[in-house]
Formats: C-alpha cells, structure tokens, sequence
C-alpha cells in the first residue's frame, strides 16, 4: 500500500494536469454609449456554479483571463441596471474573445454579431449593437 501523502501527491498532480488540458481563455472588450466610453460599469459573468464581475476603466475597457473555456452569459450593468446582455457568449482555449458593448442608440436591447477575423489576426469578435427604437 502506498502512504497517504505520495497518493494525495499524485492526485495533486492529476487535478493540475487536467485543469491545464481543460485549458482558460480570455475575454475582453470595450463599453460605450453615445457620449463615449463608459467608466466603472460592471460587466458580469456567469455561468452554471460561477459568477464573476469586472469593472470597465476609464476607456470603457475590461478584460479577464483565466476564465474557464465554455459558454456565459455576459451583462453590462449600470448604475444597478442591466443595459444588455449576450446570453451565451463562447470563449476558445488560445483565442481571446472580444465582446464590446455600444449603448449608442436609444434602447438597451442589443442583436449579437460574431465577426470571423481571418486567422492572422488570431481573435473572434463579438459586437453589440444596439437596436433604434422600431
């Protein structure tokens, strides 16, 4: 039989073998409206058992790495007020996904276009656009 600590060593070594082929991605991107960039709003995401929320700086800007590879819903929150949301926002292992939000018309619901860029510019795109008042 084997001592307990070299099986809790080697069960250690297995958890972090397979956290590293699970793999993290990041996602990032900008916040604005009609005025320009949108400081200090909250950007949530979320997904089955995690939450996490960023800040936008001064540009508008947010980014966070480390994020497990999956599917999440991402909301842009102001002043307590979520002003749009994409409901399953996809992030790849190695690939950073950029997910802007522009409140630049005058509702907050938002259509959701992904952009391939080509392969040399290494990144998706996610653009929220929101919709004029019909």
């Amino acid at each position: 039989m084997l001592p307990k600590s070299l099986i809790l060593s080697l069960v250690g070594v297995l958890l972090v073998t397979f956290s590293v082929f699970a793999g993290t991605s990041v996602l990032e991107g900008v916040a604005k409206d009609a005025t320009g960039p949108i400081k200090g709003a909250d950007v949530r995401i979320e997904a089955k058992n995690f939450s996490k929320i960023l800040k936008t700086d001064a540009s508008g800007h947010y980014v966070t790495d480390s994020l497990p590879v999956g599917t999440y819903k991402v909301m842009l929150v102001i002043n307590g007020q979520v002003k749009t949301s994409v409901l399953e926002a996809k992030t790849q292992l190695g690939k950073p996904t950029q997910l802007n939000f522009d409140l630049s018309g005058k509702r907050a619901s938002a259509n959701v276009e992904k952009v391939r860029r080509p392969a040399a510019y290494g990144k998706d795109i996610m653009d929220i656009r929101v919709s004029p008042p019909h």
